[in-house]
């Protein structure tokens, strides 16, 4: 049998393999991410001053927040720094950290975005009762609730990651260690890593998006039985917002991680990858700010 070097350090292909572009990606990353922290830690900041906003539904977006914040923080300054140096090192124990906080984080918002559904379905269909189901002690627990189911799921992915051996390329074609990159240069049989991502990866979006999207023909039925125009619009907006986030986070994700054939690789992927880890972090609190009457007041 030939025998094979395995590595313990992995290289990024980063976003483009062009010297002259890394400068050009570098200064187009770069704004788009202080915008994204700045915009998120000012979102986060409103709502806890402005007792205005002290409601569960921006209790939620506050913790929408603070997850774009984290999970863009996962890749994005790792793809700064590769960009600026053309250092695209990496090693095993990074890499996995990357897996293990990138499932963390999406996890934890495929959850939030199913509470935030059943919040709006709570306020829209049960108002008089809307403070009483979601008191605080409920909210802080839901969230918390989020967090514990986020991390087995995490660390499940994670662990069987961490059997996969590296011989034959040591390039991620990606500029994050994602699972099906990792995949495709990995020596070690992955049917049964594979398998995962599609079944138990397949059962959380599935339910996450059942959970999501049920509230929601509850929440139409009520929203046309409404006379009051201004009030109709008001929370057709909110829900708009919701909604327009879901789709996006649901479809960019899926595109890398649920197609019928993981074994091939596409430049476009990567900025599919960008579309969720870049752009998305920045779009969803404003989405849900420049269509909200009390951010706006806040503001």
């Amino acid at each position: 049998m030939e025998n094979q070097t395995i590595f313990t350090e992995l290289f990024l292909s980063g976003l483009s393999d062009l010297p002259a572009l890394q400068l050009p990606l570098f200064f187009f990353v770069l704004p788009i991410y202080l915008l994204t922290l700045i915009w998120n830690l000012l979102v986060i900041f409103l709502i806890v001053t402005d007792s205005h906003l002290h409601v569960p539904m921006y209790f939620f977006l506050g913790n929408l927040a603070g997850l774009d914040l984290c999970s863009s923080s996962v890749s994005v300054p790792r793809m700064l720094f590769d960009l600026y140096t053309n250092s695209r090192k990496i090693t095993m124990t990074a890499c996995m950290t990357q897996v293990f906080f990138f499932f963390f984080f999406v996890a934890s918002e495929c959850f939030l975005l199913a509470v935030m559904s059943y919040d709006r379905y709570t306020a829209i269909c049960q108002p008089l009762r809307y403070i009483q189901i979601m008191s605080w002690k409920v909210c802080v627990r839901l969230v918390f609730g989020i967090l514990c189911l986020s991390f087995p799921y995490s660390l499940f992915h994670t662990l069987y990651a961490l059997k996969l051996t590296f011989c034959g390329s040591d390039i991620v074609d990606s500029f994050f260690c994602e699972l099906p990159q990792l995949f495709q240069i990995s020596c070690s049989d992955t049917f049964v890593n594979q398998m995962l991502v599609f079944l138990y990866g397949g059962f959380i979006t599935s339910a996450s998006l059942i959970l999501t999207f049920l509230p929601y023909i509850s929440i139409f039925k009520a929203v046309l039985k409404m006379k009051i125009k201004g009030k109709r619009s008001k929370v057709f907006s909110t829900c708009t917002s919701h909604l327009t986030v879901v789709f996006m986070f649901y479809g960019s994700g899926s595109i890398n991680y649920f197609k019928p054939n993981s074994n091939h690789h596409y430049t476009g992927d990567k900025w599919v990858a960008v579309c969720y880890t870049v752009i998305l972090p920045l779009l969803n609190p404003l989405i849900y700010s420049l269509r909200n009457r009390d951010f706006k007041t806040a503001f």
